[in-house]
């Protein structure tokens, strides 16, 4: 659950990330937003797979967020990861998100 927030983190759209436990087997995370220039540096996240469609990808067609501006998370046979390190590790997997 939190491999995507790691991502997040070291990307630089989020401050941090903490898991709440509530001892009743319930646990939330709360997750410290960023904020660059009196705004918030995550302008928009759209889901790219969902259960009913899941969207694949090969090294060679991972997309490009904004021109580079945002990324995609991949979920990868090495692990989740940035669209940049997916390209530079030539693996490919599903697109979960992109972020801008």
């Amino acid at each position: 659950r939190t491999r995507v927030l790691d991502v997040l983190k070291a990307e630089g759209y989020i401050r941090d990330y903490s898991q709440v436990d509530y001892g009743n087997g319930k646990s939330e995370i709360e997750i410290e937003l960023k904020y660059a220039e009196g705004g918030p540096v995550i302008r928009e996240i759209m889901r790219v797979s969902k259960p009913g469609r899941r969207v694949y990808v090969s090294v060679k067609s991972i997309p490009q967020v904004a021109n580079g501006l945002g990324i995609s998370i991949l979920s990868t046979p090495k692990g989740v990861m940035a669209d940049h390190e997916a390209r530079e590790q030539n693996v490919g997997g599903e697109v979960l998100c992109q972020i801008f």
